[in-house]
């Protein structure tokens, strides 16, 4: 069953360890919604298991314990010799005696939504670690793999608490959105057979997350995909911005206006920007939302060029987010071709050019790879300088800075064809390139770095770029 995985190869050998180990075994499962947690836990074991049980979103504590005991009953020859229970130490107290019976040289225990049976007050996970520490630690034919989409819960409750469990996780898995090779892989594997152009413009709506891109049809295009996902009446994806913070954060309300207001900037925002424009106050409930965001994979914090720590700015990763931010957030529902028909838009060009730039922010390992410096100390950033009395302002997207003493300057250009620099444009990456340097000071070699999907078109200009990536390599397996 394994082979249906696609990609995971790091997650499927600690799943491997995790099953060939003679010990105890608490193995903890965390991601964004839709990344494939349960499917993949699912695939590798094959659906064997002991027990299993998984929360209900924003369930009563009595739903969620009448969800956990009636999965005991299922599973127990006698389930009617289990009673009614109230309280999570007798619903544990009933998971244990039924564990106790099983003679197995393997016992397999998965609880799936680990963060939606920890209702207020229900004292879900003092209840656990008692499980766990008391019993379930001391049988090495345990493995008890739990899961949850809720992130912040899972860190900072689950797997790096400062009560019962802390540091009892044998083993951690974190699922990250898929890279353009996996998302290709997965597409193929549902019989969507398209060339990487148009695999990478479906990653750019969709982002890598597994469960978006397999709901493509193969028997439409792309566009009539995205109308059929995102505008038609009724559409799967068209609220599915709202249910998947609600899903996450208890205040999604206070997420989702930080994320309003990083989306407004494409470079990204300062942390007092945020605090101004989304109307939240500069303390630690800001800090742990911005973390909880970086987790997530939804915003990342980097450093300008030259900058320091307390300049960091935030800035909207997520494509999938992207592209409900600029086009079916406003959406009126009055046309269920809407994307079909923006097709050489303004708005449609524009939001191209800023997507691509979040891929290639994405896919710096393989950036890496294809200018053959996989192996060498890097920090990624942004530059910008607003221009003086004396020099016009100027702005580099993505800085590539090396231990070796060399400065990728990157240019990431969405283009259909073979990218062709003109002479205007030969001369603004000079000037660009002067402006840097001397504004920096760097001595630091200063290599013109340009990233789009088909490559460089030779011509008289083309001599201003040292090096080019394409989609080719954007495409490269995980390293």
């Amino acid at each position: 069953m394994i082979r249906k995985i696609i990609g995971r190869k790091k997650e499927l050998e600690k799943l491997s360890s995790v099953f060939n180990s003679n010990k105890a075994e608490l193995v903890a499962v965390y991601g964004r919604r839709r990344i494939g947690k349960t499917f993949l836990v699912k695939e590798f074991f094959n659906e064997k298991f002991d027990y299993y049980a998984t929360g209900i979103f924003e369930g009563s504590k009595q739903e969620e314990l009448d969800a956990f005991c009636d999965m005991l009953r299922q599973n127990s020859k006698d389930g009617k010799a289990i009673p009614p229970i109230e309280t999570w130490m007798d619903a544990f107290t009933a998971l244990r005696d039924y564990l106790k019976g099983l003679r197995k040289k393997r016992i397999i225990v998965f609880l799936d939504e680990l963060p939606w049976f920890d209702v207020p007050s229900g004292q879900f996970l003092k209840a656990f670690e008692w499980f766990w520490n008391s019993w379930g630690s001391t049988q090495d034919n345990l493995k008890m793999i739990v899961c949850g989409s809720a992130t912040t819960w899972m860190t900072d409750k689950f797997i790096s608490g400062k009560g019962g469990l802390y540091n009892r996780t044998t083993e951690r898995i974190y699922l990250a959105p898929f890279n353009l090779h996996e998302s290709e892989a997965l597409l193929k594997s549902n019989g969507v057979d398209w060339d990487r152009f148009l695999v990478l413009d479906a990653y750019m709506v969709f982002g890598g997350v597994p469960l978006y891109l397999s709901m493509l049809k193969k028997n439409l295009s792309l566009d009539a995909n995205v109308d059929e996902m995102f505008f038609r009446e009724g559409a799967p994806l068209h609220d599915e911005y709202e249910f998947l913070f609600r899903s996450l954060f208890k205040d999604s309300d206070f997420y989702i206006r930080i994320v309003d207001a990083i989306s407004k900037k494409n470079m990204g925002i300062t942390r007092q920007e945020i605090v101004a424009q989304a109307k939240v106050s500069a303390n630690g409930t800001l800090t742990k939302a911005l973390k909880n965001l970086v987790n997530c994979d939804f915003i990342r914090k980097y450093s300008a060029f030259g900058k320091k720590e307390r300049d960091a700015l935030y800035q909207l990763t997520d494509l999938s987010i992207l592209f409900y931010k600029r086009f079916v957030e406003r959406y009126n529902g009055k046309d269920e071709h809407h994307w079909t028909n923006l097709i050489d838009s303004p708005s449609r060009r524009t939001w191209t050019g800023i997507a691509f730039e979040q891929v290639c922010l994405l896919h710096v390992p393989q950036i890496k790879q294809a200018l053959g410096i996989a192996g060498v100390q890097t920090e990624v950033s942004s530059w910008r300088f607003a221009g003086d009395q004396y020099t016009t302002g100027a702005q580099i997207d993505m800085l590539i800075t090396r231990r070796d003493k060399v400065i990728n300057l990157c240019e990431m250009k969405y283009s259909a064809y073979d990218y062709e620099i003109t002479p205007k444009y030969n001369k603004e990456l000079r000037e660009r390139c002067s402006t840097f340097r001397s504004v920096t000071k760097t001595r630091y070699a200063l290599h013109m770095t340009l990233i789009t999907p088909w490559g460089l078109k030779l011509n008289a200009n083309a001599g201003v770029i040292d090096q080019t990536v394409n989609l080719e390599h954007l495409f490269a397996d995980k390293l």
